[in-house]
């Protein structure tokens, strides 16, 4: 078992992977923690830019832009696990280790000279609750709940799973509607390691009638209204030891704000026309697809309330900031809609349409949109394009519109705000799309040369310059 976790069905077997590949940076004292963590079972292996490594370990004793760029490239921007540790920091050098982390870094650990022996710990506790995460990331259960694999859609889901398994925290999940705010909020209830769990209930905000608003919540007496003929529990009794889901929570009026927060604050609460006081004890999640900020300001929202329901706020992207997925949840909804055990194919006319194709309503039109293809198919052969209805068709586009639409217009122009030249954008832009280019098809040079219409030389020539821009410090070891 992993330090802090609870016993659950997906970890309870769960054992860290000691092969992980370490990248090392020369660094005061840094051979002798890279010889602690061999001795406590993890494989290490000196950094080589030739082999594909999947995150590892920085030692440093100062921030330099060139360390910065080196950790956003092994990162990935952040996508692979990348430890920074900061050996003999001073007051300057421990403010810019935030640049480390902006860079990309998971995290940075400081070490002075006293810390040697500590610090090969407190490396392989974060590793072991990264794996743990990513382990889970894999699993059925996980994998049962959402669809997704793009960078974005990982990173978010990395941050859910952790807080879900590792803590009884609350959760404030916002997105704009058809993001699958509730299919994550069944997902954060599945991954709760609470051994005797309650059941997961929701309650629609939006839906409430006002008059009936507190049964719903906190239940009734018999005889505490006209029809309340037996007694009635609300939503805070049969959460109990549970989770309690309170969909669009931006919609709940002044008057419930006030009394859920008490709920909230003390675990107790009274059913309508009742005098006896009733404990309960649930993990919140609350989701909206409004800008709750906005609504405090406005008076419509308590502060109060929010700081409640808002002890880890995640915010899941919308379709159009995870493109990658598009296809994959096509499919998934085509097989959901034709049967487990029916082949189908997509006509590759279908597929860049469904690329092409602009989603304002998020997942969701995605699945509409493919319950409607289906109305028109004949039930073998590939689906078509002809599938697809009229009224569907408006969508289509430009496809470098498409490609270079409003998010590509934005990041060039944080750029340009920035002060980069065109010269810098081009690099970064061919080193980007280089990179993205190699890990589709794992480090192979020859095929990301054929797919970006350049020479394996020129990939090389690329490769080579990267590795000059970080040059590790010259060793100076202390005993």
């Amino acid at each position: 078992m992993l330090p802090g976790a609870q016993t659950h069905p997906c970890t309870e077997n769960f054992s860290l992977d000691l092969a992980t590949t370490f990248i090392l940076q020369k660094a005061p004292f840094s051979a002798q923690i890279s010889q602690t963590l061999q001795d406590k079972g993890a494989a290490i292996c000196d950094f080589n830019d030739d082999e594909a490594a999947r995150g590892g370990i920085v030692f440093f004793a100062q921030v330099t832009e060139k360390l910065c760029d080196f950790v956003r490239d092994k990162s990935h921007n952040g996508f692979d696990r990348v430890l920074g540790v900061l050996v003999n920091p001073d007051a300057s050098g421990c403010v810019d280790a935030w640049k480390v982390l902006e860079a990309g870094a998971s995290d940075v650990l400081t070490c002075q000279r006293d810390d040697r022996c500590d610090i090969a710990q407190r490396i392989m506790d974060r590793f072991s609750r990264w794996s743990a995460v990513d382990f889970l990331l894999t699993s059925d259960l996980v994998r049962r709940n959402v669809i997704g694999k793009s960078r974005k859609w990982i990173k978010t889901l990395r941050e859910i799973i952790e807080i879900s398994h590792f803590s009884n925290t609350s959760f404030l999940v916002s997105g704009e509607s058809g993001t699958g705010k509730e299919r994550i909020a069944r997902l954060i209830h599945d991954l709760d390691p609470r051994p005797s769990k309650g059941i997961l209930t929701i309650l629609d905000c939006a839906t409430l009638v006002p008059e009936l608003s507190g049964s719903e919540f906190f239940g009734h007496e018999k005889g505490a209204f006209t029809g309340a003929i037996v007694a009635r529990d609300g939503a805070f009794a049969i959460a109990n030891g549970g989770t309690l889901f309170l969909d669009e929570v931006g919609e709940l009026p002044p008057e419930l704000q006030v009394k859920l927060l008490r709920v909230i604050q003390e675990r107790t609460y009274k059913r309508v026309g009742g005098n006896t006081w009733y404990f309960t004890d649930f993990r919140l999640i609350c989701a909206t697809n409004k800008d709750l900020g906005k609504a405090i300001t406005e008076g419509k929202f308590r502060q109060d309330l929010y700081y409640r329901i808002a002890n880890w706020v995640c915010e899941l992207p919308p379709l159009r900031e995870r493109e990658e997925d598009i296809l994959l949840l096509a499919e998934y909804f085509f097989q959901k809609r034709l049967g487990e055990n029916k082949k189908f194919v997509l006509d590759p006319l279908l597929r860049e349409y469904f690329l092409r194709r602009k989603y304002p309503g998020n997942v969701r039109e995605l699945e509409q949109v493919v319950c409607r293809v289906i109305g028109k198919y004949l039930g073998h052969g590939p689906l078509t394009i002809g599938c697809v209805p009229e009224n569907d068709r408006h969508w289509l586009g430009d496809k470098d519109a498409a490609c270079f639409g409003d998010q590509f217009e934005g990041s060039v122009s944080r750029a340009v705000f920035q002060g980069h030249t065109l010269k810098d954008i081009g690099r970064m832009a061919e080193e980007t799309a280089m990179r993205i280019a190699l890990r589709d098809c794992n480090g192979n040079i020859r095929k990301a040369s054929e797919k970006l219409g350049v020479s394996e030389r020129t990939i090389q020539l690329r490769k080579a310059a990267g590795r000059e821009k970080y040059v590790p410090p010259v060793s100076d070891d202390v005993n």
